[in-house]
């Protein structure tokens, strides 16, 4: 793909020069740091994915998961069609349950490609998903929102749009997301029209479709037609699917025909299991991977029986819970490893990945959910993931959105940027004429190495505050949570849409004001 060629691995020269220059470049501008408009559509990352087991332990869990799926089976409950497909591939199937000889999922996911390109309504957001690429993209799912002014309220289609204007206005995302939150103001079987026409408004970046129903799905990918064209739409993916396993060992028909339809759309799939040790799966980390791969295989598999090579994604979503209340919990340390786990057993696939993200089960914008969260994003760019959901604004368990924490968040897939760059060795990082120029017992800060790198050299923070403690004790003692309440409102006052073509809106609007009107309306 001619993008990969163009983008230096984490923030590229060019779009570093126009960064300010740290401190003393926002005082002389009188101004805060103001981030580049685009950093880069996606990260080549420079440095290697983690690998934290060996071949031995490897080929038993990879064991351990094909004896779930030939002696205890998969169900795939209210989709005829699945079981269907399943009996013509050669698998056992009795009743709804399915098993499975070793290796056959294996063998039918090597026409799944490796990597493939999601098209953005503007061609210079296209991700490349798998390989070295990472895309980081926003939480997903949340029924609540919540900022420090209003606190803890249901999702609008308001809030809805605020958040892919601020995942728009990010030059550290790469991805507008899917369901940033539930806009609970708008019919149940009517609000996917409205979500997916905001994605298609406001941002000009890839984004994810409706997975309540086989047919809200099918109208997400009609309207994406609307906008790429029906034979570019048939060629290629421009919109994404997420579907859940329903552990343990159960797919029902709602994620099975979802799954389908984007499949057969040759739309690309996202498929997780979503496994609460000593609930939906085992306490320990190794079972629960077991039974991950498991799932994840079958529905992974199955996408191709529907279209072979359509693209689709290996997903896992590990999680542990508080034994002693039963509560969830989210950025804990075992869920972390196991994901590197889960990404060594992805390229055994040769599939993309799509794991972890900025968990938290705080209730705040505070230490605690950027501990949990930081513990979880790290897991996902060390165990290699490509698609990153849930980079930003993920608190409470994923109940709410957080506007604060949206911006926090981004701010730390900044960081990342640079932390997934590695590190350059070539002359002019290795300084020897700074050395010479310096001497022994003198500082850098006025050499010519310093004055020709210093607006690149590290990455600033749009949240942090690195003043001295009299000026910030003098300013007013705000912590990170205030700071990134002012930017959050900063950013939706600056937000200026993308262009879209007149004749393209009238006709999304159209279409969904069309099929509106065919249904009445449904709360539940």
């Amino acid at each position: 793909m001619d993008t990969v060629d163009t983008i230096e691995p984490g923030v590229s020269k060019s779009r570093r020069r126009e960064r300010g220059g740290g401190r003393e470049g926002r005082r002389s501008a009188g101004q805060a740091f103001a981030p580049p408009h685009r950093a880069t559509p996606y990260i080549v990352r420079n440095i290697p994915a983690y690998d934290v087991l060996g071949e031995e332990s490897l080929l038993k869990i990879e064991a351990t998961a094909d004896r779930l799926l030939a002696e205890v089976g998969i169900e795939f409950r209210d989709d005829p069609a699945a079981l269907e497909l399943w009996k013509a591939a050669g698998a056992q199937v009795e009743g709804l349950l399915v098993r499975f000889e070793p290796g056959m999922l294996r063998e039918i996911l090597k026409s799944a490609p490796a990597s493939f390109t999601q098209h953005a309504r503007n061609p210079a957001n296209n991700v490349e998903i798998g390989g070295r690429n990472v895309v980081f993209a926003p939480a997903y799912g949340s029924p609540f929102v919540m900022d420090l002014d209003k606190g803890r309220r249901y999702g609008t289609i308001e809030d809805f749009r605020n958040f892919i204007k601020l995942a728009q206005s990010s030059p550290w995302l790469h991805h507008s997301g899917g369901t940033i939150c539930e806009p609970v103001d708008v019919p149940v079987n009517k609000r996917h029209l409205d979500m997916v026409y905001a994605h298609l408004k406001y941002s000009d970046r890839c984004f994810m479709g409706s997975v309540t129903a086989e047919s809200r799905a099918e109208e997400s990918i009609d309207m994406a037609r609307i906008v790429f064209g029906r034979d570019f739409v048939d060629r290629n993916c421009v919109i994404l699917g997420n579907v859940n396993v329903n552990s343990p060992l159960v797919w029902d028909g709602t994620m099975t025909n979802v799954l389908r339809a984007y499949a057969r759309a040759n739309q690309a799939t996202v498929v997780v299991p979503f496994i609460l040790g000593g609930a939906m799966g085992p306490v320990t980390t190794a079972g629960a991977i077991a039974q991950a791969l498991a799932e994840t295989m079958a529905g992974c598999a199955l996408t191709q029986l529907e279209r072979k090579g359509a693209p689709v994604i290996f997903g896992n979503f590990l999680s542990s819970m508080s034994l002693r209340s039963g509560s969830p919990t989210f950025g804990t340390p075992e869920p972390a490893i196991g994901s590197m786990v889960i990404g060594q057993l992805a390229r055994r696939l040769n599939l993309p990945l799509r794991c972890a993200g900025s968990f938290s089960n705080s209730k705040l914008p505070d230490a605690q959910a950027m501990n949990e969260g930081t513990m979880s994003m790290l897991s996902a760019v060390h165990c290699g993931a490509n698609f990153i959901l849930h980079s930003a604004g993920f608190l409470d368990g994923l109940l709410s959105m957080s506007y604060e924490k949206f911006v926090m968040d981004a701010d730390f897939c900044g960081a990342l940027h640079s932390y997934l760059a590695g590190v350059v060795v070539d002359d002019n990082s290795l300084a020897l004429d700074a050395f010479r120029e310096v001497g022994v017992g003198k500082h850098f800060l006025g050499c010519a190495h310093t004055m020709e790198n210093y607006q690149t050299a590290f990455w600033d923070s749009t949240i942090a505050d690195n003043e001295p403690f009299e000026k910030w004790d003098t300013a007013g003692r705000i912590d990170a949570a205030t700071r990134a309440n002012a930017r959050w409102k900063q950013m939706l006052g600056d937000y200026q849409a993308p262009p879209m073509d007149v004749a393209t809106d009238e006709a999304l609007i159209e279409y969904t004001e069309r099929t509106k009107a065919s249904q009445p309306d449904a709360w539940y």
